[in-house]
């Protein structure tokens, strides 16, 4: 081996039954005796305490000494081999002795860590030594199973010969299991905290070796092995890099040693946007999620810190405010080098970080490959044109109210896709596109084999009523824009907002008012009850859907609001809620349900009317959920959505002026006619429906004393209830505080 500045020693470990046996982490001479380490070995196994005999085969007393959950520290007198009994085992160790000379007086990084490739160690110790002022490492190296520990030894020693300033280099090895025993490979998607669809991935074996770390006590065992007189500690993962400290600041150990208590601070993950080679390489990394939480703290501390070291703290005592000033960046393509780009983290979640890139040019002497730049605006923004894209099936009853007033707001273009209609509405579409009024096709999801809703959403697109909108909105016949800015048209709405790309029209739910009977009449008048504003559940409770600009922001338009963000364009996207506050930086990618922080009605609502009377929700549950096809609509969507709890009759100032279009359309004679037709069908399907022994046992329910009464106090419900449906709510439920009970 190279003459170097390096030294080696090993654990005295070894595991017994790995089932129901401790793992021995350590053996340890202290004074006039040893110091023995256990932990678990499985998960909610009791430990067995051990059987400990001297170099006589005398059963020893041992006394334990406090120790971190899970484990048990014992010390012995003697220090001679010890025999060691649990789970019917016996092993036989000899303690080693503690050795701080080498890193004593040391500013020391301390790491836990598989074997490292010897120029990536050089990479990191060279700039924490260069940087940050540390002189010494202590790598406990958590071996593979059957590792050869000797193999990469001199290579490892070369590379503490090469960095300049360096003291010393410790590898310490453990060759036991350091991991949680019940979870997988650490390097799996499934350990990337940021890792697409990791939920929906099949569990991995267990694989102790491998898994994160377990054995939080291994920080304990290092100092009392080899840290015990160093001048400060700084505790990273091999994937970390501290960023340089400020221009005359101090150094993380300085500070630490100044401080009077430790150091606690957390960092950027740093994600590749392309990765060169077969894996990740630090060189790779440029790019931060813009919406994900920041990595697990590290610390450092003086050596003489009192309390016990564990990853993400040195002593239960708070850390100095000092640590405010450093910060780090953690390569995520180095802790999962098997994970393509894409599987680390969503791309659509990634921008740009000039930390991450100075960083990464300065360690490598190359910039890495960076995300794309935003193109100019093809054209000024205006709000001239707003198009709502809808998809429909047999509503013709109700189309043209909905039409008339959204025309009455400002909506200027409707492009419409129907299927399989019965009653009409796609005559009626067809009529009213000969009028120039909307835009109609088939919906194309036959072809395509996508849902109805996406496969339209997809078509239109491209279309070219879509290319010249300035805003668009994908939505429903039973949602109502109402805006409450000025005098309740969509010009209000966005001098409102003036600088907003995308605004999120937060649902409100309107229930039927315990309206029975389908009347040719309009929903906005006929339907006055609804939620509060107040309602966190059912989930439905704070959709949204979204008005937004199609601008290359995002790729595609989705059924809530646009799908797959570029995220080059981050800074361009102004996401504001229905009272105009920003929705939280997470929303800009992702998400269709309004929270308590950020649901708001101030300047607009979504009227939401999902059911209109009972005899008119029979025929919405024949027909079917357009974008859920293979869906049943009955009592618990009935109940999950008849929310009648207050009164909101904001709408019915906008009516008037909806009057006058509507009594544009109905003049024509064709569209009379065919409104007509698809009134009667409508009565008719209801008709027959009704004479349906599942279709009227339905009925009868949902107009019955007890569901009227609990559609008053669905606020009072939580989650399981609506997932479960009314029958789990007891007979004699207090339905009002007062004794009153549902009928």
């Amino acid at each position: 081996m190279p003459d170097a500045p390096f030294s080696h020693a090993t654990l005295v470990a070894t595991r017994f039954d790995p089932e129901t046996g401790p793992l021995l982490l350590d053996a340890r001479v202290d004074g006039d005796g040893t110091v023995l380490h256990f932990a678990h070995a499985a998960v909610n196994v009791p430990m067995e305490e051990p059987q400990i005999a001297g170099p006589d085969g005398g059963v020893l007393e041992a006394a334990t000494l406090p120790g971190p959950p899970g484990t048990l520290t014992s010390r012995v007198s003697g220090h001679g081999p010890l025999t060691i009994t649990a789970a019917g085992q016996s092993r036989t160790v000899s303690p080693a002795f503690a050795d701080p000379d080498p890193l004593a007086d040391r500013n020391v990084l301390l790491t836990v860590g598989p074997t490292p490739d010897p120029e990536a160690l050089h990479i990191w110790l060279t700039h924490h030594v260069d940087c940050h002022g540390a002189d010494a490492a202590l790598w406990l190296r958590r071996l593979e199973q059957d590792e050869d520990a000797e193999a990469a030894l001199p290579a490892l020693a070369e590379v503490a010969g090469r960095v300049e300033g360096l003291a010393h280099l410790k590898i310490l090895d453990a060759a036991v299991p350091l991991g949680h025993p019940a979870q997988p490979d650490a390097r799996l998607a499934l350990a990337a905290p940021d890792a697409p669809g990791k939920v929906r991935r099949p569990p991995a074996p267990p694989d102790p070796w491998r898994s994160p770390l377990g054995q939080a006590g291994v920080f304990e065992i290092a100092r009392s092995r080899a840290l015990g007189r160093a001048r400060a500690v700084l505790r990273l993962d091999p994937e970390d890099f501290l960023l340089p400290p400020q221009e005359d600041g101090q150094t993380v150990f300085d500070a630490a040693l100044a401080c009077g208590s430790y150091l606690k601070f957390r960092g950027v993950r740093a994600y590749p946007w392309q990765i060169a080679g077969d894996q990740a390489t630090l060189h790779d990394h440029a790019c931060r999620r813009f919406d994900g939480a920041a990595a697990e703290s590290i610390w450092c501390a003086p050596g003489t810190l009192g309390g016990r070291w564990r990853p993400y703290r040195a002593a239960i005592r708070p850390p100095d405010p000092a640590s405010a000033q450093f910060s780090f960046v953690r390569m995520m393509g180095l802790r999962h080098p098997d994970l393509s780009a894409a599987q680390l983290a969503p791309k659509s979640s990634l921008i740009a970080d000039q930390r991450v890139d100075n960083l990464v040019t300065h360690l490598t002497g190359s910039r890495p490959v960076q995300p794309p730049q935003p193109a100019e605006p093809s054209r000024a923004l205006r709000n001239d044109r707003v198009l709502i894209i809808t998809t429909m099936k047999n509503e013709g009853p109700f189309l043209l109210e909905w039409l008339a007033y959204h025309r009455a707001i400002g909506v200027t273009d409707m492009l419409v896709y129907t299927n399989d209609c019965a009653d009409g509405t796609d005559a009626m579409f067809d009529a009213l596109a000969r009028r120039g009024l909307v835009e109609h096709r088939q919906n194309p999801y036959r072809r395509t084999g996508e849902k109805p809703q996406h496969a339209a959403l997809a078509d239109a697109q491209t279309s070219a009523v879509a290319q010249a909108a300035d805003w668009v909105i994908c939505m429903d016949v039973d949602e109502y824009i109402n805006v409450h800015a000025g005098d309740g048209h969509l010009r209000d709405l966005f001098a409102a907002v003036p600088d907003a790309t995308m605004i999120a029209l937060t649902w409100r739910l309107f229930g039927t008012a315990d309206v029975d009977n389908y009347a040719d009449r309009w929903i906005t008048e006929q339907f006055i009850r609804c939620a509060p504003q107040l309602v966190r559940k059912p989930h439905q409770a704070w959709g949204f859907k979204t008005l937004f600009r199609p601008l290359p922001h995002y790729k595609k338009f989705g059924v809530h609001r646009p799908k797959g963000l570029r995220p080059e364009y981050i800074d361009a996207i102004r996401f504001v809620n229905g009272s105009g506050a920003p929705m939280p930086a997470p929303y800009l990618r992702t998400g269709w349900r309004s929270s308590l922080s950020n649901y708001g009605y101030d300047l607009v609502t979504l009227n939401h009317y999902a059911l209109r009377s009972a005899e008119s929700f029979l025929v919405k549950r024949d027909r079917g959920r357009v974008n859920h096809v293979d869906r049943d609509q009955g009592l618990t969507y009935w109940f999950r959505m008849n929310h009648n709890a207050e009164t909101d009759r904001s709408i019915l100032a906008r009516l008037p002026a909806a009057r006058a279009e509507y009594a544009d359309l109905m003049a024509d004679p064709e569209i009379a006619q065919l409104h007509a037709r698809a009134v009667a069908w409508h009565r008719d399907r209801i008709t027959k429906l009704k004479t349906q022994p599942d279709y009227a046992a339905l009925h009868g329910e949902i107009t019955g004393p007890r569901l009227r009464q609990l559609s008053t106090q669905l606020h009072r419900f939580g989650s399981r209830v609506f997932l479960q449906g009314p029958d789990v709510i007891p007979a004699d439920f207090d339905l009002h505080g007062d004794g009153t009970v549902a009928g």
